[in-house]
C-alpha cells in the first residue's frame, strides 16, 4: 500500500502508536473459543504495522501465590512490552456465598491511555470490553485515532462501533501459537 493510500486509510509511517493490552480479556476467548493461545509478538507487529511504536503495555492479573504467570510476564517483557501486574483479590461474597474476585485493570488502562495522549497519534486497545467506550470516544475527541483488536464473538458492539478500526484477531495471519 502506498503512503498516499495509507494516509487515506488513516495511517502513515510517522504515526506514534501506543498498544494497551488487557491480557485477561484476550486470554479466555482465545482459550475457550479457539483452544489456542495468542502470539503477543505477532499482536505487537499487527498493532504497529510499519508505524512508530511509542510503547506497548500489557496488563496482567495474577493469583496470589501462583508462579505460573512468571514465564508469561518474562516473555512479554522480552518482546518489548512494559508489564503492569495486579494480584487477584477477594472482593466480596455473593448472595449464594461464592467468592467474587476482583482483578480487573480497566481504570489502570484508562489512566495509562490518558497519561500517553500527548505522546501518541494512535491508541491501539487490545480488549473487547465495552467499559472502554468512553475513553475511546474521549481519545477521538482529542484528535486521536483509536483501533481495537479483539475477538468479535466477545467484543462489545458499542466498542466495535466506536473504534476507528476494529481488528478481529482470528482473521490475523499467524496470531495463534
Amino acid at each position: 500500500m502506498t503512503e498516499l493510500a495509507l494516509r487515506e486509510f488513516g495511517e502513515w509511517p510517522e504515526q506514534r502508536v501506543g498498544l494497551f493490552v488487557d491480557t485477561q480479556n484476550l486470554y479466555y476467548p482465545a482459550r475457550d473459543g479457539y483452544r489456542k493461545h495468542l502470539d503477543y509478538h505477532r499482536l505487537l507487529q499487527v498493532a504497529v504495522r510499519g508505524r512508530r511504536l511509542a510503547h506497548a503495555t500489557a496488563f496482567v492479573v495474577e493469583r496470589e501465590g501462583e508462579s505460573t504467570s512468571y514465564g508469561f510476564i518474562t516473555k512479554l517483557s522480552a518482546i518489548g512490552y512494559r508489564v503492569r501486574r495486579r494480584t487477584l483479590k477477594l472482593h466480596r461474597l455473593d448472595d449464594q456465598g461464592h467468592l467474587v474476585l476482583e482483578g480487573d485493570w480497566d481504570m489502570g488502562i484508562v489512566a495509562e491511555i490518558v497519561r500517553s495522549w500527548d505522546h501518541l497519534d494512535v491508541v491501539v486497545l487490545a480488549s473487547g470490553d465495552g467499559d472502554f467506550v468512553p475513553i475511546v470516544e474521549l481519545s477521538q475527541e482529542r484528535g486521536g485515532r483509536v483501533e481495537v483488536m479483539a475477538f468479535r464473538e466477545t467484543a462489545s458492539q458499542a466498542l466495535v462501533d466506536a473504534a476507528d478500526l476494529f481488528v478481529h484477531l482470528p482473521e490475523v495471519k499467524d496470531i495463534f501459537l
